[in-house]
């Protein structure tokens, strides 16, 4: 398995937003450029996000971005839901998407739903509180 590159990119994106100052935005441009993210590509994935409910976006000339929780309550969970969907580590955990002609009798699916919880649970406990940077004092 791995992480789509949407999903790293706005893993980093919801980090950086979430180190800025209380009260300032970011921008799209201030994020593509401290991440390295394509600009065009960031848009869509703020755009995802903001339709989550993870980020609130403001318009304008001074818009921007900011987050639409606290960091310690956003999940690294909920920013790959938001842009890749459900996590699924095996056909056999989609319920609705399985067409295997052995679900029913599947002597596998219950060793990955347990590992898909195991892993859905491990992403939930990160979340960004975790990952803000230390204030320094002067």
């Amino acid at each position: 398995m791995r992480l789509s590159r949407k999903s790293d990119y706005a893993l980093r994106a919801v980090r950086h937003i979430s180190n800025l100052p209380t009260g300032k935005l970011g921008s799209i441009n201030s994020v593509s450029e401290a991440e390295a993210i394509p600009r065009e590509f960031l848009a869509k994935i703020l755009k995802d996000l903001t339709r989550s409910g993870i980020l609130v976006s403001y318009q304008g000339v001074t818009g921007g971005y900011r987050l639409a929780h606290q960091p310690k309550d956003i999940s690294f969970l909920n920013v790959i839901e938001a842009i890749d969907g459900p996590i699924h580590l095996n056909l056999c955990t989609e319920t609705k998407g399985c067409s295997c002609e052995k679900y029913d009798g599947c002597q596998m699916r219950g060793f990955w739903e347990v590992q898909e919880i195991a892993f859905k649970k491990a992403l939930e406990k990160q979340h960004f509180g975790k990952y803000r940077k230390k204030s320094r004092a002067k």
